[in-house]
């Protein structure tokens, strides 16, 4: 898969240092990945969440943040639509981010 922004992710590390490891195997996993559809991500990530608009929330770090991911199946390509904590999370609409 092709993973739109990485700096996103980098800039959340920078300013969260505990979420690199866990940030950068997310996206060491996902880029190896080939994700045809939503079942394709449940087989490896069973606690991520679909939701409608072909979101995906992440738990990463133990649960700790929060990454939406928007898909695009027949393109291979993850946006990386937020990053974050729980209280910011419950503030955002996933779907539409």
């Amino acid at each position: 898969m092709r993973i739109v922004s990485r700096k996103t992710l980098r800039e959340f590390w920078e300013r969260h240092p505990d979420a690199r490891h866990p940030l950068q195997a997310w996206y060491e996993d996902t880029k190896r990945a080939e994700w045809n559809s939503p079942a394709d991500i449940k087989r490896v990530y069973r606690n991520a969440s679909l939701l409608p608009n072909n979101r995906v929330v992440f738990n990463i770090k133990g649960n700790d943040y929060r990454l939406v991911a928007a898909v695009q199946y027949a393109h291979c390509i993850v946006y990386v639509r937020f990053i974050g904590a729980h209280r910011e999370y419950d503030r955002i609409d996933a779907v539409t981010i």
